[in-house]
């Protein structure tokens, strides 16, 4: 199946905090489901604050009003199950001077597609409980669509019908290849489709404004939204408490709750079980408690399933990414606990016998996230952490250890303080810019260089992959910019803005009722040598095989980025520290031909981007087992050769008990597989005879 971009801002919850008081959820009344003035007066604002601040201009005209509408309808129904063909021709049609009606806030378009989108739910929840009443023929060759084509709206009811009878087939298909009896199957399924009407019904009137006005800060571009009072509120609460949870970023994706990142430090990511681009489909309490099926369940109850207090435990079902929708579901028991600034500090250790490198030793830094406790530093302690200070405590330790050059792992920082990017960048040249930063009104900024003096002088290169992003690619390109050392890896996720948070009521004095906020982009970043980090991201100058597996990913994956752009390059001074990377990519690909970690690595990739282009899957239940035999075959079979060569017993993370230190055994082989390459790529930059030995630098 084809990656699904996130689309939607409004749709993602960080899951960090302990559980907060949220009242029993009740149906909300249709007669209810009007806009009220205060969302009037919230649009208006909207209206103005875009208009003047966003960095990218808006122009509200029929057809940037259209393509609101556009959203808005794929944001309630992106499996195009619910609305008709008539139905959309309808709202366009009333919606021809939306961007009128948008310019006053008048919301009745918004509303009156909700009210009837709500009925139509109730509709289809109703035919899908009857097919489940009867029997299904496994044996006919037809397929189900993952997704359909853009703009196929069905035309009629008949064509609506035999979507819900593929669609219902399907997912009695999944849990039977779950080995599921059919009794348990029908129980389940009734409780999903029931759940789903009953979670829509409880939709309120602010649900529906926040949904809509996404639906039109998308229109601009993905990182702008809204956020109505009573998720203000949440996010409010949330920031205050201590950092508590399970440590993942969850969105919405169509009926399902997906894992877009962990938190360093997290349960999630210290587990080594919960991965990007994971489907949730069930939630357990406990050691023991029953699994619930959250299918087709809004975000935000999921969010409160798996909120809970410090100590407690959660167990989820997970599907991988790419996993086929019929693969087995498996088990994660994850302990809620204190996300810990120490878990995300940057940590060090040191790599030696590479083949053919004379002796020569690498340090390695690994920086999960550029992060510096404001709290501590406001409070005036001289101690307080931030990823600067620890590296160059890290630096000082490797180089009295003898290290021949240092070798930054950034892979899967999201990013963080743009100071600490900054600064870091400083650690490893005199002075001079690093970033430069350009506002809504084209005016730019130069981020430099907060000290003068070097602190390390040697060898360096520095590891990305596609999940690099923000705070990582400034490092990263400022390091690439001055041939400071040799970027090496994947390209990176490209997040190239800013972002601020606005609260409307400041653009209304006196107002008493709450408007909300606006997250607002407001700025972008520029490489001191001219190139945005927009879209593109950094390209390494050695690039891994394990690229060119990627399809969309990344900024490159959302709806309507803002597009990849250049200005003038800062005043900087080249330093010519890191030619030769033609020379260095040839002797790479050749140890990686033979190297049976990269081709788990590359077949791996292969296998998932094989399984994310699918759009469709077979209905037939023996062609569907033989093809996720074959699939996980593939995948298990590729993973163990690479463990076996290692020394290493492959480990069944499905096997009940598991044996935690060979799976965490394992999982560090499978992580150090290209930072190993890249420190062998480093040590023949060394050898080529362009840097001399290194040395730890007082700053001046």
């Amino acid at each position: 199946m084809r990656p699904r971009p996130l689309r939607y801002p409004f749709l993602i919850a960080l899951l960090l905090t302990a559980g907060l008081a949220v009242a029993s959820p009740r149906p909300v009344a249709l007669a209810d489901l009007y806009p009220v003035p205060e969302q009037t007066k919230s649009a208006v604002v909207i209206n103005k604050v875009l208009e003047r601040y966003h960095y990218r201009k808006l122009s509200l005209d029929p057809a940037f009003a259209q393509a609101v509408l556009a959203n808005y309808l794929d944001a309630l129904d992106p499996s195009k199950s619910f609305f008709l063909a008539r139905d959309v021709s309808r709202f366009e049609d009333g919606g021809r001077r939306l961007d009128e009606r948008l310019r006053r806030g008048e919301l009745d378009t918004a509303f009156d597609v909700f009210r009837l989108y709500r009925m139509r739910v109730d509709d289809r929840v109703d035919y899908a409980l009857r097919l489940l009443q009867g029997e299904f023929d496994f044996t006919r060759d037809e397929h189900y669509a993952l997704e359909p084509p853009e703009d196929a709206w069905a035309e009629d009811g008949a064509e609506l019908d035999e979507r819900w009878r593929k669609r219902v087939k399907n997912d009695f298909l999944v849990l039977r290849l779950a080995d599921r009896d059919d009794a348990d199957i029908r129980e389940r399924l009734r409780k999903r489709y029931e759940g789903l009407a009953r979670r829509i019904e409880q939709f309120d009137r602010d649900d529906v404004f926040q949904a809509f006005m996404n639906a039109y800060t998308l229109a601009l571009e993905p990182h702008t939204s809204y956020m109505s009072p009573s998720t203000s509120e949440n996010f409010d609460i949330s920031m205050k408490l201590s950092l508590e949870g399970i440590g993942a970023v969850l969105r919405a994706d169509n009926e399902y709750t997906v894992v877009q990142s962990t938190v360093p430090g997290g349960p999630a990511r210290e587990s080594g079980q919960v991965h990007s681009g994971d489907q949730i489909v069930g939630v357990g309490q406990g050691l023991d408690g029953a699994f619930e099926d959250v299918v087709g369940w809004r975000l935000e109850d999921v969010v409160e399933k798996i909120r809970g207090p410090k100590g407690s435990v959660v167990r989820l079902q997970l599907l991988s990414k790419g996993a086929g929708v019929s693969a087995r579901a498996r088990e994660v028991a994850l302990v809620r606990n204190e996300i810990k600034l120490e878990d995300q500090a940057a940590k060090s250790y040191v790599i030696d016998d590479l083949e053919a490198s004379q002796g020569m030793r690498v340090g390695v830094i690994e920086i999960p996230a550029f992060y510096r406790d404001f709290q501590a530093e406001g409070e005036g302690r001289r101690d307080f952490r931030s990823t600067t200070r620890d590296v160059r405590a890290l630096i000082d330790e490797l180089v009295m250890q003898g290290v021949s050059g240092l070798l930054i792992d950034l892979r899967a920082n999201g990013g963080g303080s743009l100071a600490e990017a900054t600064a870091l960048t400083g650690l490893f040249i005199d002075t001079g810019p690093v970033v430069q930063v350009k506002d809504a009104f084209g005016r730019v900024e130069v981020e430099s260089d907060p000290e003068s003096g070097v602190l390390y002088t040697g060898p360096l290169a520095v590891l990305v992959d596609r999940d690099s992003a923000s705070a990582s690619e400034i490092f990263a390109a400022a390091i690439q910019d001055y041939g400071r050392g040799w970027v090496i890896g994947e390209p990176t996720f490209g997040k190239g803005t800013v972002q601020t948070l606005i609260d409307l009521n400041r653009y209304v004095p006196g107002e008493q009722a709450d408007l909300g906020r606006l997250r607002l982009t407001m700025a972008e970043f520029f490489r001191i040598s001219g190139g945005s980090t927009q879209l593109r991201g950094v390209e390494p100058d050695i690039r891994f095989p394990t690229a060119d597996t990627v399809i969309d990913h990344g900024e490159r994956a959302l709806d309507n980025p803002l597009p990849w752009t250049r200005i003038s390059p800062a005043d900087y001074r080249h330093l010519d520290m890191a030619g030769g990377a033609e020379t260095l990519s040839r002797k790479s690909q050749a140890r990686i031909a033979d190297d049976l970690g990269f081709r788990m690595l590359t077949e791996r990739g292969k296998l998932l981007r094989e399984m994310e282009e699918r759009t469709q899957v077979s209905l037939n239940e023996a062609q569907r087992r033989a093809e996720d035999e074959r699939l996980e075959s593939a995948f298990k079979g590729h993973q163990d050769r690479f463990l076996r060569a290692q020394g290493i017993t492959p480990v069944d993370e499905d096997a009940d008990p598991i044996d935690e230190e060979a799976l965490e055994a394992q999982r560090e082989a499978i992580s150090r597989i290209q930072v190993e390459e890249a420190a062998r790529i480093l040590a023949d930059g060394i050898l080529l005879g362009r840097h001399a030995q290194p040395r730890a630098a007082m700053t001046n």
